[in-house]
Parts: structure tokens; sequence; C-alpha cells
């Protein structure tokens, strides 16, 4: 199954708060060009899938693999959607950058592979590196689940999330499927791997649940620190992201 949110939108005008929230010391920076991608993903027979695609100025670092981009010896960056071939490039990544501690989560639009997704994150969260969404940075759909692999989970005032049901290659949702099927406890026992109690876990996935994989809740950092633990202290209250949105 696989899952993936386009935001036709232009984070351009975003740029600047993104490179200052992710900036190191002066002692330490480097200089990092950027170059501006247009992502498209086309529909598949058998899924509802649709052609959207925006523009994002995404930074293109020292080094690439896959839909992660090395910043610095310390920090990488997520700027694609993940899929079946993402895990190997990590772990070609963490290979060539052992130090790599941070996650910065730009321009995370969702994923072509949900089993490959969900190995990923186990990957992230066993290697203990720090998930970061920065103000101006989008985390949406699978993005989501890396989000929460975080060791240590931050998301600055700015930082905007989406979620929604998955729907697989027949065109079922969750809802299809009963409560206690594999399917269904996958998410929950990967939930529970991030740290979430029973409880918790179940909240969360029926929260995302709630809305169709057609359309999207929307939340700003302090919204999704209302479902899951945030160890950054800087997020601001506001409704404003928080709503059912057409993603076609």
């Amino acid at each position: 199954m696989r899952r993936i949110t386009c935001l036709a939108q232009s984070i351009l005008a975003a740029v600047a708060s993104i490179l200052a929230a992710i900036a190191t010391p002066a002692a330490a920076q480097q200089v990092i060009t950027y170059e501006v991608v247009t992502e498209e993903i086309v529909s598949e027979t058998g899924s509802d899938r649709f052609v959207a695609s925006g523009q994002a100025v995404l930074p293109k670092g020292i080094a690439r693999f896959g839909p992660f981009r090395v910043l610095d010896t310390g920090r990488a960056a997520l700027v694609d959607v993940t899929d079946e071939r993402s895990p190997a490039a990590f772990t070609a990544m963490l290979a060539a950058y052992p130090a790599l501690a941070t996650l910065e989560m730009i321009e995370c639009s969702g994923t072509m592979d949900d089993g490959a997704n969900l190995r990923l994150g186990r990957m992230i969260r066993a290697k203990g590196i720090a998930t970061h969404v920065p103000k101006g940075g989008s985390v949406r759909s699978g993005g989501v689940e890396l989000f929460l692999a975080g060791a240590r989970r931050m998301a600055d005032p700015g930082a905007e999330f989406a979620v929604h049901a998955w729907e697989d290659e027949d065109g079922k949702e969750p809802g299809d499927f009963a409560a206690d099927a594999p399917v269904n406890r996958a998410y929950l026992d990967y939930y529970r791997e991030m740290g979430m109690s029973a409880i918790e876990a179940r909240a969360f996935y029926d929260m995302t649940n709630s809305v169709a994989n057609a359309e999207a809740k929307w939340l700003n950092a302090a919204q999704m620190g209302q479902w899951v633990r945030l160890d950054s202290a800087k997020v601001a209250s506001s409704p404003a992201l928080d709503s059912a949105r057409t993603l076609r």
C-alpha cells in the first residue's frame, strides 16, 4: 500500500525562515547551495492516485542519498517521497556520514511503499536520530510516521503536518478491515515501538483514519503535540491548519 499527499503550494516564501530555523553556529557553518525541484506524482492503474506538482526550494547539501540530502556531518534533510529503495539509501548515508544525529524534515510528502517506510522509521529510531520540522517544513501522510521515529521529536512554530487514512491498491482503507486485522495492527505496533502507550497509539491511529485518503487533516506543531509527545517547547497554538482540505 502506498500513501502520498502533494501540497500544491509554493514554499519559496518560507526559504528564509527554514534556513534560519536550521542554521548552525557561525563557527560550524558550511556553504549549502539550494535547488528548485518540481515534484510530480503520477497515478497508476489500480489505485486512487492523482497527478499534482508544486515547487519547493530544497537544500542540495553536500551529498545526496535517495530522498535524503546531507547538510553537514551532523544533519541530513528529508526532501522527497520515500519508496522501497529508501531504507538502503538511509543505510548508505549513515555508512558515509556516521555522525548524523538530526533529520531535518523539510518537504516530506509521503511514501510510495508503506512497508518500506515503516522499516525506515524503525531504522531512524534504532540509530537514535532526532527528527526536526523547522518553520515552513511540511510533513504529510506517510512522512508523519518518520517524524514519530525520532529519538527526540521537535517541531517549530510554522511547521505543518497532514494526516489521513491509507489506501491500498484495491482502494480499501483501514475501516474496510477489522480493527485487529494484521494490516491495522502493523501501524498500532509501530506506534507502540515509537514510544506510545496502547491507548495513545489507538487514539492517534483513529485520528489519522478519521479523514479519508482523498482528503487530509492539517495540524500545526502545537496541535500535533496534543497527540504526540514533543521534545521542543517552541510551539505556538493556532487552529489555522486544523482543517480537512482536499488533496486533489
